[in-house]
């Protein structure tokens, strides 16, 4: 079971993520074929609905999420611009915050075999 205090944890570095300004000079960009833009916006979408579900997220969103992480993964070190940087960083914090909340749930539920 997620608790409140992962939620609420992930609530405020959501609301401090939503607060800062996209950077603008990654507008456009790409590395390895992964639109930074589009990027930003899936990973919002799962996080934000996944709060607003107190810690519950379909499978769509699911595999969505993880294509983000490793998304995230793979963009990040090529981010040379430094407020973007701490931008897409606090985004995979995100990311990995909310992975890691389900993978847990996942890994306490009874086994339906």
């Amino acid at each position: 079971m997620i608790s409140s205090e992962q939620i609420q944890n992930a609530a405020l570095l959501w609301q401090e993520h939503r607060d800062a300004e996209f950077p603008a000079g990654l507008r456009g960009v790409e590395f390895e074929g992964i639109d930074l833009v589009l990027l930003d916006a899936d990973t919002a979408g799962c996080v934000d609905t996944w709060i607003g579900n107190g810690g519950a997220l379909d499978p769509r969103r699911r595999r969505v999420l993880e294509t983000c992480v490793e998304d995230l993964d793979r963009a990040l070190p090529q981010i040379r611009d430094p407020s973007g940087h701490r931008y897409y960083q606090r985004l995979h914090q995100l990311a990995l915050l909310v992975s890691g909340a389900l993978d847990a749930e996942s890994a306490s539920l009874p086994d339906p075999s």
